[in-house]
Parts: C-alpha cells; sequence; structure tokens
C-alpha cells in the first residue's frame, strides 16, 4: 500500500485553512462529500478507500491531496496508512463499513462478530493511532445512524451496535483527550449505500419519506457534511452524538 499524491492541490482561505482531514472510507457518499466541502473550506484532504480507480477519480473530484487504498478493516494495512503519513493531522473522519442487518438467531458467530467489527473495534483501532498522529483539538469523526434505535427482529445486532455506540465515543473521548471525539448519527441519507441496500425499492423509500419527514425532502450527503465540518471547526465539541435525520425518528 502507498500513499499516492493527487495533481490539483492549493489552499483556500477558508474555516479549515491550512488544516488536514484524513476520511477512512471517503470515496463515496457521505465521506467523499465532507471531503469536498472540507476543501472548499480550506483543507488538504486525504481520501481513502478500497477501490484504487474509484478513489482515484473521486479525489480528482475532490481535489483531494492524497489517496490511499486500502481495507480498513485490516489492522495491519491500517497501522501501515497512518506511519505513512507525512505529519501531524487535523481531522480524522471514519466513514468505512455500514450496517449488518438480520435476525439475531440467524447469525452465527463469525457474522455477530463482523456487524460489530464494521463500526465499533474498527472506530477503535482508529482510535489508537489518532493518539500520535492527531494534534491537540484536533478531531476524530465516527458515523452510527438513527434507524436502528427502534427494536425489530430484522435489525438484528444493528439495534445493540447504536445503543452503545454514544457510550463508546464518550468513553474515547475521555482517553483520546485532548483530540476531540464526536459521533455523527444519520437516518436515512440518499447514498450509493442506501440504494445498494435498498435496490428496486430505492425510489419508494424516497417518496415516503419526502411525505412524511417533517422537513419534507430527503436527507443528502451535503447535510450530514455541513455538519462534519461544523464540529471540526467548533473546538468546544467532545464526546458527543449529534442526530441528523430530517425528524425521521420521530415519525417512523
Amino acid at each position: 500500500m502507498t500513499v499516492e499524491p493527487t495533481a490539483g492541490y492549493g489552499s483556500r482561505d477558508q474555516a479549515l485553512h491550512g488544516q488536514t482531514l484524513v476520511v477512512i472510507g471517503g470515496s463515496a457518499g457521505i465521506g467523499l462529500a465532507t471531503a469536498r466541502l472540507a476543501r472548499a473550506q480550506g483543507a488538504g484532504v486525504v481520501l481513502t478507500g478500497r477501490d484504487p480507480e474509484r478513489l482515484h477519480t473521486d479525489a480528482k473530484e475532490a481535489d483531494a491531496l492524497s489517496t490511499a487504498a486500502f481495507d480498513a478493516h485490516d489492522p495491519e494495512q491500517l497501522e501501515r496508512f497512518f506511519q505513512q503519513l507525512p505529519g501531524p493531522i487535523d481531522h480524522v473522519m471514519v466513514t468505512a463499513g455500514g450496517p449488518s442487518y438480520g435476525r439475531l438467531l440467524d447469525m452465527d458467530a463469525a457474522q455477530a462478530r463482523r456487524a460489530i467489527s464494521d463500526h465499533m473495534v474498527l472506530a477503535l483501532e482508529v482510535a489508537r493511532h489518532c493518539a500520535g498522529t492527531v494534534r491537540p483539538g484536533g478531531t476524530l469523526l465516527l458515523m452510527s445512524g438513527t434507524g436502528a434505535r427502534r427494536i425489530r427482529a430484522a435489525l438484528g445486532v444493528a439495534p445493540t451496535v447504536a445503543a452503545a455506540t454514544p457510550a463508546f465515543t464518550a468513553s474515547l473521548a475521555l482517553e483520546l483527550a485532548p483530540v476531540r471525539v464526536n459521533l455523527i448519527a444519520a437516518g436515512f441519507v440518499d447514498t450509493p449505500l442506501s440504494a445498494r441496500l435498498l435496490g428496486d425499492a430505492l425510489d419508494a423509500r424516497r417518496e415516503e419519506l419526502r411525505a412524511t419527514l417533517p422537513i419534507g425532502r430527503v436527507v443528502v450527503p451535503e447535510d450530514v457534511a455541513a455538519l462534519a465540518v461544523h464540529i471540526m471547526t467548533n473546538t468546544a465539541l467532545t464526546g458527543a452524538t449529534y442526530d441528523i435525520d430530517g425528524g425521521q425518528q420521530f415519525v417512523g
């Protein structure tokens, strides 16, 4: 694995001017939208993902400082990535991984471990590296969801992970201080991941949410990116969970 530079990097005098953001899982959706907004705010952006070709294309779009293609769930590859970073960084956002659904009793032990590992174990491994890499006052930003807070058999282990992640985030904020640790809990966001999960039901879900959400529209990646950048720039925020779902958890 190598960290490959991309062309077109430059600074703008904005809120994140001179700072560096690393996005773990930044080649699509929320991660890519946050990278684009952070770049517009003057940050240098490092994008990571599994697919080198897709990552290269998206890095050009986001005007990224560099890219690294690797599997973030592999501890050795993750460690090598952080070791190869050129210097102290300011912010790390973890958007890699996705929810695991299915009835608990239908899961074997390996599937259950993976369902938990996709979120909390990956976040913990990233936090270990942030301790020596992220500057004081910088940010580790994690992702979770509001949709899994309602207990339903079909969601399996997801409500357990959703319930534990805010406390996990707060504990990391104490241990990692003065690096700040925060959690964004999103509802449905119109991303490629949502499209893969819903398939042919995607359009119907969009229409349902437009009709029922208090905001009258579907949440998009740029909405979450705006919240993420605010958390990065407001240095009074740590150990907290920030919901962004357009009111979805109140209406079903």
